[in-house]
């Protein structure tokens, strides 16, 4: 079972979606209070289970509406992933894999362990 990882970060508050295993695999944005951190951890839960895949590596690739997992290459040719919420705000993104298989084991990582996901404050 997944956790949400609350810690203090510069100017705010951040988590990490940590899987079973130790691994991070999913991480937020700074936020300035503990309350709005606990706020995200919420939308992210609530968002991620639900959220369509858009996948815009492939040619052509169809747009979906929010709340969805967006994967995309980056400028170092990585795969990753980030999660809007249905108003179309990122709420969590994903670390770089080599391989979009693995990319796409990482979004449906997130979706399993968001669900039920207790949080830790570090």
């Amino acid at each position: 079972m997944g956790k949400f990882v609350v810690s203090e970060a510069k100017n705010g508050y951040k988590f990490n979606l940590v899987a079973g295993n130790g691994e991070v695999i999913a991480s937020s944005q700074v936020y300035k209070s503990l309350a709005t951190a606990k706020k995200g951890v919420a939308s992210v839960a609530a968002n991620a289970p639900v959220a369509a895949l858009e996948n815009q590596t492939e040619k052509d690739f169809k747009a979906v509406s929010n709340p969805k997992f967006e994967v995309y290459k980056d400028k170092k040719g990585e795969f990753r992933f980030r999660l809007k919420a249905k108003n179309g705000q990122i709420i969590a993104t994903g670390e770089g894999y080599s391989k979009l298989d693995s990319c796409l084991k990482g979004v449906e990582s997130v979706r399993k362990n968001a669900k039920d996901g207790k949080i830790v404050e570090k």
